[in-house]
């Protein structure tokens, strides 16, 4: 594929459904995000996180349950992932959204590139790696230093206040989103006049039901290689990755007068 020009984007349909200003964004981000920083989906391809570990094993109560140092090493060994990573230019240009026109951001992600790319008020809704808590309690726990190491078995610390062992902040399967977290997600989407959905495969739920909640009159682009499943909201899709296709979105929309597309062409 060519490498569009900066500002252009392709398909018709799409630039005129972008030709207005808006001011309520919301970006809406899933794995693929931030797959161009290196950091591996769950499900994608050969590569997927999950065609070479067991979720039953490493992301449930049950699995924390019955191996803490199991878990705890392979959520340490991921962290150090996320902290060798990158913003990609996808972050960063939700950076830029955020700066000139107020976007925000829900993300399905537990890594912390939005943050670092510059992004403010992040809605978290399947946690983050950031965010150890206590098993027990419930208190917040810092996070260790990073040790980048092959992953292997690794004791969790003991919380200072009851001295319970310290689990990862993530959301595991068969556990409950952050009600006040989701609720939030929930009044965004429900309000705003463009939604960017960005490398999520819509398969995991609840949150995959947000995307239903854009109001009728907004516009949902999906920037994603994949095409929509199945069963999907009607929406225009950006076929690319974050990486490429959010730079070209944010050139479009920042433009110092909202385009008047009357180009020939899909």
């Amino acid at each position: 594929m060519p490498t569009p020009v900066p500002g252009t984007l392709p398909g018709r349909a799409l630039r005129q459904a972008l030709s207005r200003r808006f001011g309520r964004i919301v970006v809406f981000s899933g794995a693929g995000m931030s797959a161009d920083s290196g950091i591996p989906t769950f499900r994608s391809g050969d590569h997927g996180l999950w065609q070479a570990f067991d979720p039953a094993k490493l992301a449930t109560p049950a699995g924390w349950h019955a191996d803490p140092a199991l878990v705890w090493g392979w959520y340490e060994w991921r962290r150090a992932q996320v902290a060798a990573a990158m913003p990609n230019p996808g972050h960063l240009a939700v950076a830029r959204l955020q700066d000139a026109l107020g976007a925000c951001v829900v993300t399905q992600n537990v890594d912390d590139l939005h943050e670092r790319a510059g992004v403010d008020g992040v809605l978290h809704l399947h946690g983050s790696l950031s965010t150890p808590r206590c098993s027990q309690c419930g208190d917040p726990h810092p996070p260790p230093p990073v040790v980048e190491a092959p992953r292997r078995r690794r004791e969790p610390p003991g919380c200072a206040g009851c001295g319970g062992r310290v689990r990862p902040g993530v959301v595991w399967f068969g556990e409950p989103l952050d009600q006040a977290v989701l609720a939030e997600a929930a009044r965004r989407i429900a309000a705003c006049d463009l939604l960017l959905v960005v490398g999520t495969s819509g398969m995991v739920q609840p949150a995959a039901s947000l995307v239903d909640l854009a109001p009728s009159g907004a516009v949902v682009v999906e920037v994603n290689p994949e095409p929509p499943g199945p069963g999907r909201r009607p929406l225009h899709h950006l076929a690319t990755t974050a990486a490429h296709g959010l730079p070209l979105l944010a050139a479009w929309l920042l433009q110092p007068a909202a385009p008047e597309d009357t180009s020939a062409g899909a």
